[in-house]
């Protein structure tokens, strides 16, 4: 089974690409799996997959760091995004806001679809253009969709494979708490080395 991972930067991989050796590339490709670095953003993202997912891959794992609303998960600890949502697509109706799902022009919920079982905690992410940074927008999404943790790829990445009937798994590893912006409270070299250290375990472990 040939896998394509996906993520947003370099960074994320930083490790994972030194452990096999792979060239400082933003599309690699390898006897069993390929790297796929998209940019950071869902528009990005959906411009870089929509040119690679026509190769015959079975099954796309979207790896990247995330930060999280909920603090019983510990900075570092790595999840299992099996519900994601585009946070902000759709329209305000004074202070209401009227998801494009409500609005009848499409999906904003998406599901991970696999077979594999992956022994890592279940979560729901939110995925948006604009990083949470004060407190009347943290608690406007926890209140509309309760969610575990945030990034800016994660639903993008489940649209495209639904489209492309792959299937995904989105594993995140938190790398700081969805709060105002405070980088001195960020693990974020903590968080890039435990999903880079899964990543190798779950491609040896495939292959």
């Amino acid at each position: 089974m040939k896998t394509l991972l996906v993520a947003a930067t370099k960074a994320e991989l930083s490790l994972f690409y030194q452990h096999f050796s792979l060239p400082e590339k933003d599309f690699v490709e390898s006897k069993y799996f390929d790297v796929l670095i998209t940019g950071v953003g869902m528009v990005a993202t959906a411009f870089a997959l929509g040119q690679h997912l026509a190769n015959q891959y079975q099954l796309v794992l979207n790896l990247g760091i995330a930060g999280s609303f909920d603090r019983n998960i510990e900075l570092g600890a790595l999840v299992n995004i099996t519900e994601d949502i585009f946070a902000e697509l759709g329209a305000e109706n004074e202070d209401e806001f009227l998801s494009i799902t409500e609005l009848g022009f499409g999906e904003n919920r998406y599901l991970n679809k696999t077979q594999l079982t992956i022994n890592l905690p279940m979560v729901r992410a939110v995925t948006v253009n604009r990083v949470s940074g004060n407190e009347k927008s943290i608690q406007n999404q926890i209140n509309r969709f309760n969610p575990s943790v945030e990034s800016m790829e994660g639903a993008a990445v489940f649209y495209a494979c639904k489209q492309a009937n792959i299937d995904c798994i989105q594993i995140r590893s938190i790398s700081n708490y969805v709060e105002p912006r405070n980088k001195d409270n960020w693990k974020i070299g903590l968080a890039i080395k435990n999903l880079n250290d899964w990543a190798i375990a779950f491609i040896a472990e495939m292959n």
